[in-house]
């Protein structure tokens, strides 16, 4: 099992994209947090690091939309590593739910490896480094920063969410600020609150500095 996750870690760093907000240190941080997570809710480790170290493999944000890509690519390498067949289902299983889909549509995980992957990536999208990783990915997009002629969208489906291309800021009313409830572990409940409580100190200030108030003379 160590050789896997070692030879698995070489496979996604292989695979990683330059671009900031999906490159190896966003993996390495979710990998990272899945096992402190799945410590404390006894969950597999392996089967929760494999699912981790490859959630991004093939994201369909960067293979035009195709959800597909990335399970397909994971059971691929799997197969290769030897690794058992219920263990490869239960991966690509999770690879393919990680993902948040939009604001009215509900993708809870049904095992405790899976609820540890996802509050993991959930928790990465938060926070400081959230914060970071949406004006980064943003950008990427050539995404303008902020338009207050664009409000933001509840989007009640999948299809919806993937044609987004709002604003950066955007997303923190469409996705980022809706994570901390949709939290499955007690640790990534715990986790989130202090980072949801960063990102709504870092709006304030960013909406007072856009909406400045002049004292009169």
């Amino acid at each position: 099992m160590t050789d896997t996750i070692a030879q698995t870690i070489s496979f996604v760093k292989g695979q990683s994209l330059s671009e900031g907000s999906h490159d190896w240190w966003h993996v390495y941080r979710v990998w990272q947090l899945s096992k402190k997570l799945a410590e404390n809710e006894g969950a597999d480790l392996f089967v929760t690091q494999l699912a981790a170290l490859l959630h991004d493999i093939g994201d369909w944000k960067f293979h035009g939309g195709d959800e597909t890509i990335g399970p397909a690519m994971a059971r691929n390498w799997l197969m290769q590593q030897g690794v058992d067949a219920p263990t490869m289902e239960h991966v690509c299983q999770i690879i393919a739910g990680v993902s948040f889909k939009g604001a009215g549509v509900q993708t809870e995980m049904p095992t405790k490896e899976g609820k540890c992957v996802q509050d993991a990536d959930r928790l990465d999208a938060l926070g400081a480094i959230g914060i970071a990783r949406c004006f980064a990915y943003g950008g990427s997009k050539g995404r303008p920063i902020y338009d207050p002629n664009i409000p933001p969208e509840q989007h009640n489906s999948f299809a919806a969410y993937q044609k987004n291309a709002g604003p950066s800021l955007n997303h923190f009313y469409e996705k980022l600020l809706l994570l901390k409830d949709r939290m499955q572990t007690e640790s990534g409940r715990t986790m989130a609150e202090e980072r949801h409580a960063f990102m709504v100190r870092y709006l304030e200030q960013f909406m007072a500095e856009c909406n400045p108030q002049l004292k009169s003379a």
